[in-house]
């Protein structure tokens, strides 16, 4: 069952807002026109400052899949602006070379998290739910009622990188054996705290664990490397690609996307032929200042790269 949208007004820090606009908008001049893409709308704070800093001939073209973001997005009346209801995966349906910039911010904003109907959190109990989009898929809840213990183990390992990840999918099928499958976030965490025997001070036991099956029910790492690719094709000439990441498996693809493109490529198989282009080049690496960790303790993990698109044609 789809979850309810919350009406429960809920606030929203962006994380390295102006670094970001201003890494994303450089050299474009006083009034940007041309198509921006904020392939992340979450809750607007970076496509908001976009269109302060877009000239009259600028346009934004958004990208999110949770439906609240959609509804915040309906409250922009500025005709620049247009939102779809999609994935960022879907920049690829975007014309090549159409892009003046594109801006990812891969967090999670602060009212999914703290929206007990969402399941993203294991501070509140709320439907083991944690989709994105509420519309389609299934929920964590039930996938763990069918997953094997292996599947589960390999997500939780590969994706919160949790050394206890055989102990915590060996009790949750062993729960759901015994009293049925796990519905709550409570029910979850509680289960994850008795398998888990060695804490990281200053961290829920819980933590790597919802992460993971939070990035594994969204598909967010495969969509990550999707969204990257696509970004190649349509970033005209000069245009440039900032991505915001919060852990260190999405900070990995997308140094690992940057440098990939950011070098000449050889053919070994034919020594003397003239390399490949690069197709990026990497500018920049920012972390939020102390004052703004100090102001909103969630933006601490964020890491931002920015790179520009070369001339080179794919």
């Amino acid at each position: 069952m789809s979850a309810p949208v919350t009406s429960t007004p809920l606030q929203h820090t962006t994380v390295l807002l102006n670094e970001a606009v201003d890494g994303l908008l450089g050299g474009a001049g006083p009034e940007p026109a041309g198509t921006w893409v904020d392939a992340t709308f979450g809750r607007g704070g970076h496509s908001r400052l976009i269109l302060l800093r877009l000239g009259p001939q600028g346009r934004l073209v958004a990208f999110d899949k949770d439906l609240e973001a959609i509804a915040e997005a309906t409250r922009i009346t500025d005709a620049r602006f247009s939102i779809r209801h999609e994935g960022f995966r879907h920049l690829a349906d975007l014309p090549a070379g159409s892009a003046a910039g594109v801006l990812m911010d891969l967090g999670v904003s602060s009212p999914q998290i703290d929206s007990p109907e969402r399941g993203f959190s294991f501070r509140f109990d709320g439907p083991l739910d944690m989709r994105m989009d509420t519309t389609r898929g299934e929920s964590v809840a039930d996938w763990l009622a069918t997953a094997e213990v292996g599947q589960i183990a390999e997500v939780i390992r590969d994706y919160g990188e949790e050394r206890f990840a055989g102990p915590i999918a060996k009790a949750i099928v062993a729960r759901r054996e015994e009293r049925g499958p796990l519905a709550t976030t409570a029910e979850l965490a509680d289960l994850v705290a008795g398998a888990v025997k060695t804490r990281e001070a200053g961290q829920n036991p819980a933590t790597r664990t919802f992460q993971a099956l939070r990035i594994f029910i969204n598909a967010e790492l495969e969509e990550l490397q999707q969204a990257l690719e696509a970004s190649l094709t349509v970033l005209q000439p000069g245009g440039r690609l900032v991505v915001i990441s919060f852990h260190s498996l999405e900070d990995r693809i997308v140094k690992q996307f940057i440098a990939k493109h950011s070098k000449e490529v050889y053919d070994r198989r034919a020594p003397f032929a003239a390399p490949q282009a690069m197709k990026l080049v990497a500018l920049d690496r920012i972390k939020p200042s102390a004052a703004e960790v100090a102001a909103n303790p969630r933006s601490r993990s964020a890491i931002m790269r920015v790179a520009e698109r070369t001339g080179v044609s794919l």
